[in-house]
């Protein structure tokens, strides 16, 4: 895995790779991680970067949260 971009920001690690035929973006915080996989042909990277915007990110927020109460409750029992 190839790291292409990693772009700025305060809270988060954005990262973007490049593997097998496919851009996986990579998102960062506190441990946790989200990935998304899209084709090469279906991503233009300038583009990409420019249309990550805050209520993408705020999505990306809760789901870190719910995946932290996720695994907080997993781990509470063991």
């Amino acid at each position: 895995m190839r790291l292409v971009k990693q772009i700025p920001h305060e809270r988060y690690l954005i990262q973007l790779h490049q593997y097998n035929g496919k851009f996986i973006l990579k998102i960062e915080l506190s441990g946790f991680e989200q990935v998304f996989k899209v084709s090469e042909l279906d991503v233009d990277i300038e583009k990409l970067e420019k249309k990550l915007s805050e209520e993408f990110l705020k999505n990306c927020f809760d789901r870190f949260l719910s995946m932290r109460s996720d695994w907080e409750n997993l781990t509470s029992t063991l």
